[in-house]
């Protein structure tokens, strides 16, 4: 059984960083894109930070480029997303995600598998 469970959201300054991380187990996680999303109430969950299962391909949304850093620790079976000049609107709940299949390239437009139970991030101005 996969299981998906993130970390390290909370409480931030405008300006200020966080770093969440999403630790996998129940499957070989060097071989799966793994992705992170947010979602705000009444708002579609939209993919912000992908990376493919070798960690050579990364995404972005808009919203985030040049701002959020995702990468990878195979060692540890963990994701990481490093969120930097952090502001209001990044206000949501993170959610993680394994992709559906083996050695893919970027699931933030669709091939999530299994979803962690999502961390909040709020970011006060």
């Amino acid at each position: 059984q996969v299981e998906v469970v993130e970390s390290g959201g909370g409480l931030v300054q405008a300006g200020g960083s966080l770093r969440l991380a999403c630790k996998v187990s129940g499957l070989l996680f060097e071989d799966y894109a793994m992705g992170w999303f947010r979602q705000v109430p009444g708002r579609e969950r939209e993919g912000i930070a992908c990376i493919s299962w070798s960690g050579s391909y990364t995404f972005y949304g808009d919203s985030v480029t040049g701002r959020f850093t995702i990468s990878r620790d195979n060692a540890k079976n963990t994701v990481y997303l490093q969120m930097n000049s952090l502001k209001p609107e990044d206000t949501a709940m993170y959610y993680c995600a394994a992709a559906d299949q083996a050695l893919g390239r970027n699931i933030c437009n669709g091939g999530a598998g299994t979803w962690g139970q999502g961390t909040q991030v709020t970011v006060s101005s």
